[in-house]
């Protein structure tokens, strides 16, 4: 028997002006329709401000939520990286948020954050990172990944690692290649496996890009014919058939990737998001105890 875990990563895009075809207003019950439709037991969103996330949380009660604005607990107007988790199918056994920067515990440092909770389906511990990496610094995005990585490797061998997000970046930059294990970032290599590839089935594949800016697949076929050619002038490496920059990477051989999808719904054109959603399915033999819980305070006597 083997048990079936959902994870979907969202970039909500920050609302816009009421007069904007874009609008909260007018893509948010296709958004709620996205994620019911699809029922992911982990979602995790980004660049949500606090408005976004009520509305979601209102609407989808069965599930539980954290997540705290980049610039804090304290701030309710900036956005967020949050994870919302299926209660019923899930528990939340730790949750934390750090900040990819030089002092990755001082709320607002840098500005995009991660948030990493420690969850359960029944009968297994898993991590997941949630994180949203800077738009423009290339530089920014090999720390944030180094600073990840180190954390996702000081855990426990054994516990499988689920990290998703808007990393901003296509899998053949520096970023993705160190993460991937295919070139070193301050003498530290990387172990991550990208869900895309290995799923056992892919949809919409043809999507070669996630961020579209509300305009869909207007240059779908151009843009697969390029990456075609390009994908030749590397021997064909299968990490170069596609360009996305949100990801569903995992780490943990119990982690089986069944499926991944790039999510393309959308009403008439309107779509939920300037970003496609990333749906992943994943596989857990049900006859494997993979670690315990963490201790409780009152529990670990090394606690604070």
């Amino acid at each position: 028997m083997s048990v079936s875990l959902t994870v979907m990563t969202f970039n909500l895009h920050e609302d816009q002006a009421e007069y904007s075809p874009n609008s909260w207003e007018k893509r948010k019950d296709l958004c709620i329709s996205v994620i019911t439709s699809y029922s992911p037991m982990i979602l995790c969103t980004q660049q949500g401000v606090k408005t976004q996330l009520d509305y979601i949380q209102q609407c989808l009660p069965g599930y539980g939520q954290f997540g705290i604005s980049r610039k804090g607990s304290q701030d309710s107007l900036d956005e967020h990286c949050t994870i919302f988790y299926d209660k019923e199918k899930v528990e939340l056994l730790e949750d934390g948020t750090f900040w990819l920067s030089e002092s990755p515990s001082v709320p607002g440092s840098m500005s995009w954050g991660a948030a990493v909770p420690w969850i359960e389906p029944p009968g297994f511990s898993l991590q997941i990172v949630n994180t949203n990496m800077d738009e423009f610094s290339p530089r920014a995005r090999r720390r944030s990944a180094l600073l990840t990585w180190q954390h996702i490797a000081s855990l426990p061998p054994s516990l499988p690692v689920v990290y998703c997000g808007g990393f901003n970046t296509h899998k053949e930059s520096t970023t993705g290649r160190f993460l991937l294990g295919r070139s070193s970032e301050h003498g530290v290599v990387g172990d991550m496996r990208d869900t895309w590839p290995n799923a056992q089935v892919r949809k919409n594949a043809s999507l070669i890009h996630t961020f579209h800016d509300f305009k869909g697949d207007k240059q779908g076929s151009l843009e697969f014919f390029k990456l075609i050619l390009r994908a030749l002038c590397l021997c064909w490496d299968r990490q170069t058939q596609d360009l996305h920059v949100d990801w569903t990477l995992f780490r943990g051989r119990s982690l089986i990737p069944v499926q991944c999808e790039v999510v393309n719904d959308n009403i008439n054109g309107r779509y939920p998001s300037s970003h496609y959603p990333i749906f992943a399915e994943f596989m857990l033999p049900r006859s494997v105890r993979l670690v315990e819980p963490p201790l409780t305070a009152e529990e670990n006597p090394l606690a604070v």
